[in-house]
């Protein structure tokens, strides 16, 4: 898709009712410059958007597939590290072909005035360009191209729900016995499902962007939190995860989200209301952050402490947390076997393992 999307770019800077891309970044020519400006009251927002595409993408679930089937722990960190250089490649285009719709007179193009943005299709712009600015076939190859992509990427975030919930969720939980044919139909029906909902989406918005933010949006808040509390605290159990995962929930819907229609509930200091609408200023993605990971790491704790100490029944511990105490095993007579233990108490001061380790 991208060597598709180069091929279109000179198509678009060299048609003749689009001005210098470099002339209209800071003049107001078209429409407003499409270079913005950073307001001060902005500044954390712009902080948490940062934060959100930064560490949120770390949770995806697409992102874990591609390095745990590396060959090697060295090449999953060089892949990693290509990424991170490579996606900045990849973000020149959408930016070039944004710029040539700021900085084209659309009231000489077949599409007529206002332009897509003084019309409210901003999130159209790249079918739009490509559609009145380029010639056909290149409008076909592009439009195809990003058609492509979107499948390809529709059918990756499927295929990784689907095996979540059946594998993760059916297989280990519900029904620990299931068949491969059972199997089968709970990845049909989970495929239904899951398309029906991702389908449902859409009709909130037509912004495929605002959709993927909301995906990322979820994954910083929610998953993120489990995954560094699983990694770096070893007091995590199930009983903080299912806690913090409602609580980081509810907060989450109650600092509201106007991208798609969820009101305001919660008011965060700088939050202000604009045009009727509260627009919350502070970080409130990054907040509700911290209140998950902070409920998982204190409930977990909480639910230790009280099955350890019979404060709760041990028929009640579901994830099985309680620490049970080892029972001394008795002092064996025979010479041989003592030797043999004394033998693997030894190497086990040097560091080796007394059970196979995976």
């Amino acid at each position: 898709m991208i060597c598709l999307q180069w091929l279109c770019i000179p198509f678009l800077l060299l048609h003749p009712n689009t001005s210098n891309i470099g002339q209209t970044a800071f003049n107001h020519t078209y429409q407003e410059p499409w270079v913005g400006t950073l307001e001060r009251d902005m500044v954390w927002k712009w902080i948490d958007d940062f934060l959100m595409l930064g560490l949120g993408s770390v949770s995806f679930q697409t992102f874990h597939q591609r390095t745990l089937s590396a060959s090697s722990s060295v090449t999953a960190q060089l892949t990693c590290y290509a990424a991170a250089f490579v996606i900045a490649i990849l973000g020149i285009p959408p930016v070039l072909v944004g710029a040539v719709a700021a900085s084209t007179d659309w009231n000489l193009t077949q599409y007529g005035s206002p332009a897509p943005y003084m019309r409210g299709n901003q999130s159209l712009v790249l079918p739009l360009t490509l559609q009145y600015l380029t010639p056909p076939y290149i409008s076909i190859i592009g439009i195809g191209a990003v058609a492509a992509a979107v499948m390809s990427s529709m059918d990756s975030a499927l295929l990784s729900a689907t095996s979540i919930f059946s594998s993760n969720i059916y297989k280990n939980i519900l029904h620990k016995q299931a068949s491969n044919y059972e199997m089968q139909w709970v990845i049909r029906v989970t495929v239904v499902v899951v398309g029906l909902v991702g389908t449902s989406l859409t009709f909130y918005t037509n912004s495929t962007l605002v959709l993927w933010i909301l995906g990322a949006d979820v994954s910083y808040t929610l998953i993120f939190p489990h995954l560094v509390s699983v990694l770096f605290f070893k007091v995590t159990n199930g009983y903080g995860a299912t806690v913090g995962y409602i609580a980081g929930l509810t907060i989450r819907i109650l600092l509201g989200e106007n991208a798609i229609g969820l009101p305001v509930v919660l008011q965060l200091p700088g939050c202000t209301l604009e045009d009727g609408v509260y627009i919350q200023k502070s970080p409130v993605r990054t907040f509700c952050m911290f209140c998950t990971l902070v409920t998982i790491l204190v409930f977990s704790m909480l639910a230790l402490f009280m099955f350890n100490h019979g404060l709760l029944p041990e028929r009640w511990d579901l994830f099985k947390v309680k620490c049970n105490v080892p029972v001394p095993v008795p002092v064996t007579e025979n010479p041989k076997e003592e030797a043999e233990s004394e033998a693997e108490c030894h190497e086990n001061r040097h560091g080796v393992a007394l059970q196979p380790m995976l």
